[in-house]
């Protein structure tokens, strides 16, 4: 009897459709390998290839590393070009176990916020709209410009402020936009689509922690004022 190759599996059973339907870390190590050398010999899928190289090494992906290309290929279905995958992926698992960690700043202040960003608004003669995203303990996991405009107008989509809160699965959000002229008083504009934005991001449970006025100088904080 033929054995399946891996497209011919149940579609959950499939390593690279695993890891998009339950995430990386459903997968076992020998899918993860499978996923990298994408197919096996004729006597063995990809992931039965893998579990087997494993099982050599007694499951120990330290052992696995210290493997050369050489110990590799007497697999059978594992060529020089899937064997340097392989310890390049492993090579690059050891480097970053080595460095240090990003010592990435808690932004749960609007004094905080204002230091960390203001050098991105300082000396620019046009407004930018930008958003900070952040996650529970209120570290930034990504910022978006989301429009630039004249002198005292910036047009702003509030279904890209939202997408993007989606695809970096953010907790919550702080709005930033700068005013050239140098005032802090926000407009009567800008209090209407703090709200506006507050509002919709309160559908998809985020919060809008903050919105931030910037000038070269100082800030203006709407959650410091009380208006949020």
């Amino acid at each position: 009897m033929n054995k399946l190759v891996i497209r011919e599996w149940a579609e959950s059973d499939r390593p690279r459709e695993k890891l998009i339907e339950q995430g990386r870390r459903a997968l076992t190590d020998a899918e993860l390998l499978a996923i990298l050398i994408g197919s096996g010999s004729t006597t063995e899928t990809a992931v039965e290839l893998c579990r087997r190289i494993l099982k050599d090494v007694n499951n120990n992906l330290s052992l696995l590393s210290k493997m050369e290309v050489t110990d590799l290929c007497n697999y059978r279905g594992i060529g020089e070009a899937k064997a340097i995958t392989i310890i390049a992926a492993l090579e690059l698992g050891r480097r970053r176990r080595d460095e240090q960690p990003i010592n990435t700043p808690i932004l749960n202040s609007s004094k905080r916020v204002y230091e960390y960003f203001k050098s991105n608004l300082q000396d620019i003669p046009h407004e930018e709209f930008w958003v900070l995203y952040l996650n529970t303990g209120c570290k930034i996991l990504d910022s978006q410009l989301i429009g630039r405009g004249g002198n005292d107008f910036t047009p702003v989509d509030i279904r890209i402020i939202l997408r993007y809160a989606l695809q970096s699965k953010a907790n919550s959000m702080i709005l930033i936009h700068n005013h050239p002229s140098g005032t802090l008083q926000p407009s009567q504009a800008d209090k209407i689509l703090t709200n506006r934005i507050t509002d919709a991001a309160k559908l998809m449970d985020i919060k809008v922690n903050d919105h931030i006025i910037f000038t070269d100088n100082s800030y203006y904080s709407f959650r410091d004022e009380g208006l949020l």
